[in-house]
């Protein structure tokens, strides 16, 4: 296409990090996708700036993508530009209580960050295998806790990529969205406000969690993470075995045996039959207990 040579000749010419048609298996945890035709990893909110400028100014569409912990790209790639923000990740900066990090930051760092100060509130985040950006856009949440509980202010580039600083209460945080899937906005950096507390407690909290998460999760396998939303009144995990898919598989794609609200890549899976899995899970829960499940994870084409 002659918008995306326009592309990468005007990212080249300023010195933007760029790649052409580079696997997006690569940068996803259920390492599944395949080439974006332009792939972009700007280190500062500069660099960020100016690629989506660029971006538009030759007509092609853009995915800002974090750590691909909740994410499925098509088999087919994707036709534009994918903005990777995981080398936005400046030194985490603590001040009293409140601690600030980069987009690009992933969740374990900030945890381990938070920990070297004293600082609790965010033992519940660790082993999220996402980024900061990731998490707010997603009000990511585990064992009880959600980043809105602990979330102060997020700083992003609005649609007319202007700089913009809002407060947790006007960000429309809500079960695994917020403002940001609606309104859209690229997420530079944000703000945690935590309570002093002891080192011990907080360490031995997280490292409970990861054991939990290790014991019931299935870490040793490529996937997004929980692949359903959690419906009301019930757990997608325990609605899947009880509709008797524990293991059940299309293609490369599987309910895992470990844990049933996980699909993993148990080798080769494809797009395609994640989706053709998921979708007959959910018709199959839908007929044996009247629940239907929704994806959690993101599906990009």
């Amino acid at each position: 296409m002659a918008e995306i040579a326009a592309l990468v000749r005007a990212l080249r010419a300023e010195q933007l990090p760029v790649m052409q048609d580079e696997p997006l298996s690569r940068h996803t945890t259920f390492k599944i996708g395949g080439p974006a035709a332009v792939f972009c990893l700007p280190e500062t909110p500069a660099q960020l700036l100016r690629t989506v400028e660029l971006c538009r100014d030759a007509g092609v569409r853009i995915y800002l993508l974090g750590n691909g912990s909740n994410t499925l790209f098509s088999d087919a790639g994707f036709g534009g530009a994918v903005i990777c923000t995981v080398e936005m990740k400046r030194p985490v900066q603590v001040t009293g209580t409140r601690l600030t990090a980069a987009a690009g930051a992933s969740l374990a760092n900030v945890c381990r960050e938070a920990l070297r100060h004293s600082l609790t509130g965010l033992e519940f985040a660790f082993g999220i295998p996402g980024t900061v950006g990731g998490a707010v856009y997603m009000n990511a949440g585990a064992y009880g806790g959600e980043l809105k509980q602990v979330l102060a202010r997020v700083s992003f580039l609005n649609h007319e990529l202007k700089l913009e600083t809002l407060p947790v209460d006007r960000l429309a945080l809500g079960y695994r969205t917020s403002r940001f899937e609606t309104e859209g906005g690229l997420i530079l950096e944000a703000e945690f406000q935590l309570q002093q507390g002891n080192s011990a407690d907080i360490e031995a909290k997280m490292q409970d969690l990861m054991t939990r998460r290790r014991e019931k999760q299935p870490l040793e396998l490529p996937s997004a993470g929980s692949t359903f939303k959690r419906p009301q009144g019930a757990f997608a995990g325990a609605l899947i075995e009880q509709a008797g898919l524990r293991g059940f598989a299309v293609g490369g794609a599987a309910v895992s045996t470990k844990h049933c609200g996980f699909v993993v890549n148990t080798g080769g899976a494809t797009c395609a039959d994640v989706l053709r899995l998921t979708d007959e899970i959910i018709r199959i829960v839908y007929e044996k207990t009247g629940y239907r499940l929704e994806r959690e994870i993101r599906v990009v084409e």
